[in-house]
């Protein structure tokens, strides 16, 4: 019995770790048509913005982790806001680290992915996926956002177990494309809200807060990784 089990696990990781063939260019070109058409006209990426919200957010709370804090919980709203609540020392790098991670963490999470894929990793990139929004999920505080988790997470789940390997990569190619390309225009969004007095408790001005810089070159530091990481990445994506 021990010995199936230990073969059945090792065949499980073979599978989960193994390389996958890369889907051909027209399959690449037309993920990155797909993710530009949930992300540029407006009314579309009123929701499909809920996934960057998921990542943004997720990227607060796994940077509180890391950091030391303790993460009291994760509220996703249906108007695409959210808000992660984390305790610990109200200022010094721990702080400033986690209000940085939210408009980085979905162009780092696209860069990530790219690399994972520019390597064959499809399987390992679905799972990997499937893993963090399960463990988000724990830490949902909100009807709204256990239900928007529940309908990613189990999107990701259902592609991973029940698709042949063309569909999987066609799926992991559009999400990594969505993620890198809709990590650009949430600062740019920002950026117009604060030009019209708006948005005066964001990221960047919590930042500014902490740090003492001005919340333009910490949106000046949003642009640049959203930006390098959609050139990284979609490099790698197109296979230069």
């Amino acid at each position: 019995m021990d010995s199936t089990a230990s073969t059945s696990l090792a065949s499980l990781w073979d599978q989960v770790s193994g390389t996958q063939p890369d889907p051909d260019l027209w399959v690449v070109i037309a993920t990155l048509v797909a993710a530009l058409a949930v992300i540029v006209p407006q009314g579309v990426w009123r929701l499909s913005r809920n996934a960057i919200t998921i990542a943004h957010e997720g990227g607060h709370g796994l940077v509180a982790l890391l950091t030391g804090r303790s993460l009291s919980g994760i509220r996703l709203h249906s108007d695409t806001s959210g808000l992660t609540v984390s305790r610990g020392k109200p200022t010094g790098l721990g702080m400033i680290l986690t209000a940085a991670a939210g408009y980085t963490a979905p162009p780092l999470l696209g860069l990530g992915g790219a690399a994972l894929l520019g390597v064959g990793r499809i399987t390992l990139l679905l799972w990997l996926a499937t893993a963090l929004l399960v463990a988000m999920l724990v830490m949902i505080r909100n009807a709204y956002g256990a239900l928007t988790v529940v309908l990613t997470g189990g999107t990701f789940l259902v592609v991973s177990w029940l698709t042949g390997p063309q569909v999987q990569a066609a799926f992991a190619y559009a999400v990594v494309w969505f993620l890198l390309l809709g990590g650009v225009r949430p600062a740019f969004e920002l950026q117009a809200k604060r030009s019209r007095g708006g948005a005066g408790d964001s990221d960047a001005d919590q930042l500014s807060r902490l740090t003492h810089v001005p919340a333009g070159l910490w949106l000046f530091l949003f642009h640049a990784v959203s930006l390098c990481s959609l050139l990284g990445g979609g490099r790698w994506l197109l296979g230069q």
